[in-house]
């Protein structure tokens, strides 16, 4: 697999580990990125991350077979307005967007090449300066056609996932946001409402029991805020079921709290750690 140039609209912590991955896998004669600000263009190269970077959306994307949304999602449907009078005719579009079924909605009926990806990997850290060429190995990457995605399309964008490393799993975007919504999505709305309870207004002497086990816990809420809030906004109905799972667990443990319950407490305890334990076995890349 090789395209003659990729374009990377956005050149963040997952944009420029495209970058880098794609480079080194020569899997592009040339790697774009079109950026906002003019200072980001210096960090770009000086990262290694592109070939080049500009400004211009015109200039970015001129030549590009493949170009690459890694802009927050709530800026992916203007975005593909304004791309769209530069693209060449053959160009196909994918993403790197948290939530699908609204990047879909927005994006494809004005870009009929694209097709949804999310490849399932990052950091709480945000910036080009934590891209990293590795950082798609092993990974889940989804990838979301609908009825009107053209089969060759969908197929070249699996390859190009394939190729930096990621197990491409297919499914449809409703599919795909209402199980994020559980394994990705809670967790950091978790982690966010654990930091906002304890250090919002912490109780005399708390912050020196702060410890490795609330840092561990806590490291998803140092996400970029943004990003965060336009993930919450799209796939709002899909969180708030998947809170209400969690509130039924929480609801158990209050219960067996109240009572007193010894057996009910262990059993709590024991079933999370059992069910983990389980998980980990069965994940060598974890």
């Amino acid at each position: 697999m090789h395209f003659q140039k990729i374009t990377l609209i956005g050149v963040g912590l997952l944009g420029g580990s495209v970058g880098l991955a794609a480079k080194q896998r020569g899997l592009a004669a040339r790697v774009c990125g079109l950026v906002r600000r003019k200072e980001s263009i210096a960090e770009c190269l000086a990262a290694g991350v592109v070939d080049e970077a500009t400004l211009d959306i015109a200039e970015a994307v001129d030549g590009a077979d493949l170009v690459i949304l890694c802009t927050p999602v709530g800026r992916m449907g203007e975005l593909a307005a304004a791309l769209k009078p530069h693209l060449a005719a053959d160009a196909i579009v994918t993403d790197v967007g948290s939530v699908k079924a609204s990047v879909v909605a927005a994006v494809e009926p004005v870009l009929p090449q694209f097709v949804g990806s999310h490849p399932l990997c990052g950091s709480e850290k945000a910036g080009v300066a934590f891209a990293r060429a590795d950082l798609f190995a092993g990974a889940v990457c989804a990838v979301t056609p609908t009825e009107a995605s053209d089969a060759t399309t969908v197929e070249t964008i699996s390859k190009f996932w394939t190729a930096l490393g990621s197990r491409v799993v297919n499914l449809t975007a409703a599919d795909h946001d209402s199980i994020v919504a559980r394994t990705s999505h809670l967790p950091h709305v978790l982690a966010s409402a654990l930091v906002n309870a304890v250090l919002a207004s912490p109780r005399a002497g708390e912050p020196d029991f702060l410890g490795t086990g609330f840092r561990d816990t806590t490291r998803l809420a140092s996400g970029e805020a943004g990003m965060w809030r336009d993930i919450a906004l799209d796939n709002a109905e899909a969180i708030a079921a998947a809170l209400e799972d969690l509130q039924s667990e929480i609801g158990r443990l209050k219960t067996a709290l109240s009572e007193k319950d010894a057996a009910a407490l262990e059993k709590f305890f024991a079933e999370g750690q059992s069910a983990r334990d389980d998980w980990l076995a069965g994940r060598e890349d974890l």
